[in-house]
């Protein structure tokens, strides 16, 4: 699977324990994460994570792109919800993107650690086996 790890700077420490106690699950997916989440990760758990730009400057859009284009299947976004954020408009579409195409999120350390329960248990793994014709049929007709 495809996980795509976002966290807002509040979070940072935060998301990397998540990483860092569920890294034997992490390591078995291709992980991606916005720039400075990402460079965490990887110098503090070892992972092996695709990094985009930082949030503010359009990393939050590039994974709503690839949302977009059926290539991340789940999204841990770890937010800080008491932090006014001068790129929520970016977090707002990202979120409406993963609704849209019916990607499972978690926005705190709670909904994280039930999705990657999940993923180890197995209850993801639909979404490796959805066909193209399932993926078409999740692009809005507008």
């Amino acid at each position: 699977m495809k996980i795509a790890l976002i966290a807002h700077d509040r979070k940072k420490d935060l998301m990397i324990q998540l990483c860092t106690a569920y890294k034997p699950v992490l390591e078995k997916h291709e992980l991606f994460a916005t720039g400075t989440t990402g460079l965490r990760i990887v110098e503090e758990t070892g992972l092996k994570v695709h990094r985009f730009k930082s949030g503010p400057l359009g990393g939050d859009q590039q994974i709503g792109a690839r949302i977009s284009q059926n290539e991340i299947d789940c999204v841990i976004f770890i937010r800080d919800p008491l932090e006014a954020m001068p790129h929520e408009p970016d977090v707002t579409a990202l979120i409406r993107l993963a609704d849209v195409y019916e990607i499972p999120m978690a926005t705190n350390i709670g909904t994280a650690e039930v999705l990657l329960r999940g993923m180890e248990s197995g209850f993801m793994d639909w979404r490796q086996f959805s066909d193209s014709e399932h993926k078409h049929a999740l692009e809005p007709d507008f």
